[in-house]
C-alpha cells in the first residue's frame, strides 16, 4: 500500500517543513487512519530523536516568547523601574546601564547576590544599581523591609545602605531591641527610625514596589532587572556580565 510507505516520509516532513506536507486525515476511511496510526507509532519508535528534537524545538520557542513577554513588562514599567524617586541608588549613578534588585532580607539566595552584585559593579564599574524592598517571606520580612525604608526615610541613602548591608549579615529575629542594637552600633538615631517604621511613607513605599513586582509577575527573591532583561532568580557575576554586554549590544 502507498500509504504504508508515505506515511513515515510524510510525517518527517511535516515535523520540519510544517503544515504544508501534513496529510489530510479527513479525507482517510477509518481503516486508512489505523493504518497510517500504526505507521506513525513504528516511525517514532525507530526515530526516537525526532520527539526529543520536537520537545527542543517548542522549548526553545516558549523561551522566546517569554523573553520577549518580560521585555515588553520591563518596557512597559520603565520609569517606576529605574526611576521611581525613593529607592535606593548605588553602583555607579552614570551608568550606561541600570540593575534593579527585588530582594527579601530573609531570603538566602539574596544573601548569595550580595558579593556577585558587589563583583559586578565593581568589575564593569559602569552599572547603576536600584533596590527594591519586596519583603515576601513572613512578618520578619516585613519588620526588616520597614526598618530599612525608616532609616532611609530618617537618616538618608548612606544610612540606609549601612544598615540594608547590616540586615542582610543578620541571622537573628528582627526584633525592637536588636534593630536598636544594629542602629545604635551604626550611630543613628534609634528612636526617630523606630518611631517612623509604622509610618504611612513607609507603607506607601513597601506597597508601591509589591504592586510593581505584581505588574512585573514576580513571584521571588531575588529577581531582578538588567537593562531590557529580566532576570528571575540567582545568578553568578559572570553570567550577569554577560547579559550586560548583551545588552549594551542590542543598544548599539
Amino acid at each position: 500500500m502507498i500509504l504504508r510507505h508515505a506515511a513515515p516520509a510524510l510525517l518527517g516532513l511535516s515535523l520540519i517543513t510544517g503544515p504544508a506536507q501534513a496529510l489530510d486525515l479527513n479525507a482517510m476511511s477509518d481503516a486508512e487512519k489505523a493504518e497510517f496510526g500504526a505507521q506513525v507509532r513504528e516511525y517514532l519508535l525507530e526515530n526516537p530523536e525526532v520527539i526529543i528534537e520536537a520537545i527542543n524545538i517548542l522549548e526553545e520557542r516558549n523561551a522566546s516568547a517569554e523573553a520577549q513577554a518580560d521585555k515588553e513588562l520591563v518596557a512597559a514599567n520603565a520609569d517606576d523601574l529605574f526611576n521611581d524617586g525613593y529607592s535606593w541608588v548605588g553602583g555607579n549613578p552614570d551608568g550606561d546601564i541600570t540593575l534593579v534588585e527585588f530582594m527579601d532580607y530573609r531570603c538566602g539566595y539574596c544573601r548569595r547576590a550580595v558579593p556577585e552584585v558587589a563583583s559586578l559593579l565593581a568589575e564593569d564599574g559602569n552599572i547603576r544599581l536600584v533596590i527594591k524592598e519586596l519583603p515576601i517571606l513572613g512578618d520578619a520580612s516585613i519588620v526588616s523591609s520597614r526598618f530599612a525604608v525608616a532609616t532611609k526615610q530618617v537618616a538618608g541613602d548612606d544610612a540606609y545602605k549601612q544598615v540594608h548591608d547590616a540586615l542582610l549579615e543578620f541571622t537573628g529575629e528582627p526584633s525592637e531591641v536588636t534593630l536598636r542594637r544594629i542602629s545604635d552600633g551604626l550611630g543613628l538615631d534609634s528612636e526617630a527610625i523606630i518611631a517612623a517604621m509604622d509610618s504611612d511613607e513607609v507603607s506607601e513605599e513597601i506597597t508601591k514596589t509589591r504592586e510593581l513586582a505584581q505588574k512585573l509577575r514576580i513571584s521571588g527573591t531575588p529577581s531582578f532587572v538588567l537593562g531590557t532583561e529580566m532576570l528571575r532568580g540567582f545568578l553568578p557575576a559572570d553570567q550577569m556580565q554577560q547579559i550586560a554586554n548583551g545588552v549594551r549590544a542590542e543598544q548599539g
